[in-house]
């Protein structure tokens, strides 16, 4: 259980709806953070919430698609994601990440399937690098993407998130400590 008190099975049922959704409206998609890389094998996720990359020409689109599907929309102050929510459960729809162009994510993003469901979700490169852009002093998950980069390690290009994550201290503090738990190659 969550946080929030939602259960993984929840968030299951949720990401399913979610994609659903947006599947049916047609608006391009990929599902992100760690839902996405426990669809690639990872753990499950620590966070609550259920991300999902679009377009930013799509966000209102995609939120109008999660509201006709029963979700209560709402949208935050940050500029950088609009927000739904089905009882307990997030869903974020995130269209101008850190550090990497959406198009390029929906373009890399591969079909798997999500608890029997087929959706396109983010490589983890995408997902890696994005998470750790968005860190700063206040908001550290070092164990949290330690645990999950371990288990997908193999599926990383660590040279491409190096390149793209070095103007962020917090991110190369982050592939240092992969690197000397042998998580990372040096």
């Amino acid at each position: 259980m969550t946080s929030t008190g939602v259960t993984f099975d929840q968030m299951l049922t949720t990401v399913k709806k979610a994609a659903a959704a947006l599947r049916d409206a047609g608006v391009p998609f990929a599902l992100a953070g760690g839902l996405a890389t426990w669809a690639r094998g990872s753990v499950q996720p620590r966070d609550d919430d259920i991300d999902f990359f679009v377009r930013g020409d799509d966000a209102e689109r995609a939120l109008a698609a999660l509201v006709d599907s029963g979700m209560r929309a709402e949208r935050p102050p940050e500029g950088w994601l609009l927000k739904a929510y089905e009882g307990r459960a997030l869903v974020d729809l995130i269209f101008d990440p850190s550090g990497i162009d959406v198009q390029e994510v929906l373009a890399a993003a591969e079909e798997l399937s999500v608890d029997a469901m087929p959706m396109p979700v983010a490589s983890v490169d995408h997902i890696v690098i994005t998470q750790l852009l968005s860190w700063n002093d206040h908001h550290l998950d070092f164990a949290g993407m330690l645990e999950q980069t371990r288990t997908v390690r193999e599926q990383m290009d660590w040279e491409r998130v190096r390149d793209l994550t070095k103007s962020s201290p917090y991110a190369r503090a982050f592939v240092f400590l992969a690197e000397e738990l042998g998580i990372a190659p040096a």
